[in-house]
């Protein structure tokens, strides 16, 4: 019975450390991305101060 019930967490625990790993890879990849500059980046100063 306590055999049944550790292999059964440990299945759980295996998916969401399967997920948690897909996500913390995502964000390595998604960090690693440079940003594509925007028209609205650039600072325009008017007045000639």
């Amino acid at each position: 019975m306590a055999a049944d019930a550790a292999i059964f967490v440990s299945k759980r625990l295996q998916r969401v450390a399967f997920a948690f790993l897909c996500l913390m890879s995502a964000q390595v990849i998604l960090a690693s991305c440079e940003p594509e500059p925007s028209a609205m980046a650039a600072r325009v100063t008017l007045g000639g101060q």
